[in-house]
């Protein structure tokens, strides 16, 4: 069990799960880099961080809703919990759509456990609203997907207690990261002998990772 003091961010987790390089540069040395759709999806999470509550067709939906496992040593706050019948059910609110690796269902997954461990309930399903198809996904919250979350909460407590940032990993995920520029400078040249790319090649590829990184990006 952490302490209160010890308890580390659901968001470090989710940057964890994409790249840990990147959730080193945020969460160590406070490193950020802004781009259109991170704005977006900041712009996207103000509307949805509103306090309060509603009801619809009888079920109670909280907003905004402060919590924490002392057991996975973490902390956050859920864009929506709804209250059926059947249980809490936490909402994530999501720009661009459904991606290929399993970082949005893990920062899910681990909010239903922050849930179960604050009101005693078991969360079987969640789901994941995506700004890009205004879809909702259910994610069930398995026994794979919970081991996920608890190996990745004790890799984010090892690192941030190490205090070192992993060393860049490049790979096809660092298109779609908007922290790219400052993990991996060099990013745009070629293999050290060819100099800068030219205008028009440099134009191109940053299209094309705009475009890649709109459906894949955390």
């Amino acid at each position: 069990m952490y302490d209160d003091a010890d308890l580390l961010p659901i968001s470090a987790l989710q940057h964890l799960a994409f790249c840990e390089r990147q959730c080193g540069l945020i969460h160590l040395e406070q490193a950020w880099n802004e781009n259109a759709l991170t704005a977006y999806g900041r712009i996207l999470h103000k509307r949805a961080d509103r306090h309060g509550r509603e009801t619809r067709r009888g079920v109670r939906t909280e907003f905004a809703v402060p919590i924490a496992s002392r057991r996975l040593g973490l902390f956050g706050k859920a864009d929506a919990v709804e209250f059926p019948a059947s249980g809490p059910c936490p909402v994530e609110y999501k720009r661009g759509k459904a991606k290929a690796h399993d970082a949005d269902r893990v920062q899910l997954a681990a909010q239903a456990m922050c849930l179960e461990e604050m009101t005693g309930a078991t969360i079987p399903e969640a789901a994941l609203w995506y700004g890009a198809t205004r879809q909702r996904e259910p994610v069930t919250i398995d026994d794979a997907l919970r081991s996920r979350v608890e190996d990745l909460a004790a890799q984010l407590h090892a690192m941030m207690n190490q205090g070192a940032t992993p060393p860049p990993r490049k790979g096809p995920h660092c298109k779609a990261c908007s922290m790219r520029g400052l993990c991996l400078p060099d990013i745009f040249r070629g293999d050290g002998s060819q100099g800068t790319k030219s205008a028009v090649r440099y134009l191109g590829q940053m299209r094309r990772d705009r475009d890649h990184e709109s459906e894949n990006a955390p």
